[in-house]
């Protein structure tokens, strides 16, 4: 990418300040090629999530859901958020050592799901820090796709919450963010196409841009070759699976090879790919050869199809393109014990032909692709920023035609959004302005941070209420040495610092870099560090052998004591280093996300385990039960499926897919699991698409409340008829 001081600037406060950013811009500013960048160059430990599966498979990342391990289910603020399964030993110190949260396609992000990250950085991070004390980059466009409420949604956190955009959310408010806005346009070159594009895009069209847009209301026919934006994915299945039998010649199918664990609904292709010769196709993934020969959106035909062999010719190539299968990776991220590097770990692959059928797909799935033509289906658009998302997709207004013309409803704006955009561009200016102050005063900022001890007072505050309120009498002197512990960190540390930072604060900022200033940060270290280690060290050990029958006692004990034996080794650790190697921006960085690695031994993880009897021998386990047997039995006893996926917390086609097997071993009769009206329509749209198509396609022609796993359970029951018809 050509320099961009947009680009740069944003560059600058992410990697030169710990300044949380929002980073905007239309569409084709590149927002994506930036997030690349940090991920592969910034010295900072950058985690990457996205609140979708396809939107995180894009951007090398999880989705928000997995890493921070949520429910579903909205957010109430102030509610704690309770995992099913507790964060593991490895994701406790991914969290702990991160310095840098990516969220992606941000403008999908909901206040609530926000809070509900703050709340899990909190409880694993700074407890009195925004989002515990990380650094956010969110990056999206707010004219684009928006956040998911259903009325249900809507009925719980409505009166919490005056939007549900990120932007409302109640952490993100405490936080001093800076919004940068991208101009530059990569993508379509065109001022006035550029204008009209704005215009749409601010949800206010004038009736001259109305006009100019719809005169490209012209017969589809005037555009072969393009693409056909619609608004809903049935509208776009029926569309190609139209356009294919109109075909002449054999259907070839090819199948996706899955291995491991990948989620269907972050597949980035169909699992059964089925094409003719002639097919409108479209790349859906970025030739990996380094010859460019195709491009993620590129458009092409089919030439030559076969079981063994696939090509596609693209308008403007010399030769059509042998298509190989590819493989893209669903991961999660972990540490790499030896390197002390956070690490993607792939927990399964989808391997299929890089190609969708594309004679039309939804605008939700055009997000972030170019297309030189299209047909724009956009009158029945139903959210905001989906006809900006469908014509901004566009290189150019020649290179589009409107399907139907676009009426004045049809292009809706958001005023919240409205507003929220006006005063982020006045705070936009000002913290720009501030850039090279804020630059100057990084390693300030740091300096402050590595002396600032009121998490650690904080915890031995609330140790020293523990013992004051429950162990009083029981461990009388562990109980003074508590009080004791309390009023030295106040004295000798505490107060100390505080002076430390006051004269830290005062002093320019070339004086922090004189060598008798170093010197003294090295020496200020050095006590500080030997400070918390005989102040701490052996009240915490000691407390750690404390035994309790109070229950109230035992859980306000095992949540804090593990919680600040980490922050004070940690802090340690950090002192320690900075005494013998000195300080820098570079060292403080590195130093401290190891320095968090190393305060992790297993027995600070263990919630304060207290000393049991040893137990009588115990006889041999039974063979653990298989998952699908459990449901089996489960619903043996009773249970619908609904309430086994329910009480099992998986989904409703995981539960239907294990009680699958007993509908094909005779054990289950179909008609219990599947309503004989549904087999009917589902064995009417078979019989229409085939058995061996999409269940996609199948679910498009049959009424809405006939589900996924009342398809699959249908055609693996015709599987097993036909099969019995051979034996």
């Amino acid at each position: 990418m050509e320099p961009n001081n947009e680009l740069r600037t944003a560059w600058d406060f992410v990697e030169n300040t710990g300044r949380s950013i929002f980073l905007t811009g239309k569409a084709g500013t590149g927002k994506t090629t930036f997030l690349k960048t940090v991920i592969e160059r910034s010295r900072k430990r950058p985690i990457v999530v996205a609140p979708t599966g396809v939107a995180a498979i894009n951007a090398g990342g999880v989705t928000i859901h997995s890493f921070f391990q949520l429910p579903l289910s909205p957010y109430v603020p102030g509610a704690k958020v309770e995992s099913k399964f507790d964060f593991s030993k490895e994701k406790r110190k991914i969290i702990a050592s991160m310095d840098l949260l990516i969220i992606d396609e941000i403008s999908m992000v909901r206040a609530d799901l926000l809070d509900a990250i703050d709340n899990v950085l909190r409880r694993f991070r700074e407890h009195g820090e925004p989002f515990g004390g990380v650094q956010l980059l969110m990056i999206g466009d707010l004219a684009q796709l928006t956040p998911v409420v259903t009325p249900e949604d809507e009925q719980m956190i409505g009166a919490y919450y005056d939007t549900p955009y990120f932007f409302g959310s109640k952490a993100l408010r405490q936080v001093d963010y800076v919004t940068i806005q991208l101009s530059h346009i990569y993508r379509q070159q065109d001022a006035s196409f550029i204008e009209l594009l704005n215009e749409v895009r601010n949800g206010h069209p004038s009736a001259e841009a109305l006009a100019k847009l719809n005169s490209r209301s012209l017969p589809t026919e005037r555009l072969e070759g393009a693409i056909r934006l619609t608004t809903h994915n049935n509208i776009a299945s029926h569309h190609n699976e139209s356009e294919l039998q109109k075909l002449p010649g054999y259907a070839y199918t090819y199948h996706a090879e899955i291995r491991g664990t990948f989620p269907d609904y972050a597949y980035p292709t169909a699992e059964t790919l089925v094409l003719k010769e002639g097919a409108q196709v479209m790349f859906v993934k970025n030739d990996p050869s380094g010859e460019h020969r195709y491009y993620n959106g590129r458009i092409g035909r089919v030439m030559e199809a076969s079981d063994r062999q696939l090509t596609v010719y693209c308008e403007g190539d010399s030769e059509a393109i042998d298509v190989e299968p590819l493989v893209w990776e669903n991961t999660r991220y972990t540490l790499n014990e030896k390197t002390r590097q956070i690490e993607s770990e792939v927990m399964g692959t989808f391997k299929q032909l890089p190609l969708r059928l594309a004679w039309a797909i939804t605008i939700h799935k055009s997000q972030g692709l170019t297309f030189d033509r299209a047909i724009i289906d956009a009158n029945q658009s139903f959210a905001p920023g989906q006809v900006y998302v469908a014509l901004s997709r566009c290189r150019t207004l020649e290179g589009l035609v409107l399907a139907t013309p676009l009426d004045a409803h049809a292009i809706k704006g958001d005023q919240r959004v409205d507003n929220y955009i006006a005063r982020q561009e006045s705070e936009a200016e000002r913290s720009i302005k501030q850039l090279p102050m804020l630059k100057q005063e990084y390693e300030r900022y740091l300096l402050l941070q590595l002396f600032d001890f009121r998490s650690i007072l904080y915890l031995q505050e609330s140790m020293m209420r523990i013992f004051n309120e429950f162990f009083y009498h029981s461990h009388a002197s562990l109980t003074q040495m508590h009080n004791q512990a309390l009023q030295n960190l106040q004295q000798h540390v505490a107060s100390v610092a505080d002076k430390w930072r006051q004269k830290i604060q005062s002093m320019p900022i070339e004086a922090l870099r004189d060598t008798d200033f170093l010197d003294r940060v090295k020496r200020s270290a050095e006590y500080f560090a030997k400070q918390l280690r005989d102040i701490l060290e052996e009240v915490i050990e000691l407390s750690g052998k404390v035994e309790t029958n109070n229950k109230q006692a035992a859980r306000r004990l095992g949540n804090t004591l593990p919680d600040l034996r980490q922050a004070q080794l940690a802090r340690r650790y950090l002192l320690q280093k900075i005494a013998e190697q000195g300080f820098s921006v570079d060292t403080y960085l590195h130093e401290k996300q190891m320095s968090m690695l190393d305060a992790f031994p297993d027995e600070a993880l263990k919630k304060s385990k207290r000393q049991r009897k040893p137990k009588a021998p115990q006889a041999p386990k039974e063979p653990k039960p298989k998952t699908w047997e459990i449901t089996y039995d489960m619903y043996r006893k009773g249970m619908n499926p609904d309430l086994i996926a329910h009480e099992r917390n998986f989904t409703l086609g995981t539960i239907m897919g294990h009680l699958a097997r007993y509908v094909t071993s005779g054990d289950i009769p179909l008609d219990d699991l599947v309503p004989p009206e549904h087999q009917q329509a589902i064995e009417h749209a078979i019989q229409k698409v085939g058995a061996d198509n999409n269940t996609t396609a199948i679910k498009d022609l049959c009424p809405p409340d006939v589900t996924f796993g009342e398809i699959r359970l249908v055609i693996e029951n015709r599987g097993k008829t036909v099969m019995d018809g051979h034996l």
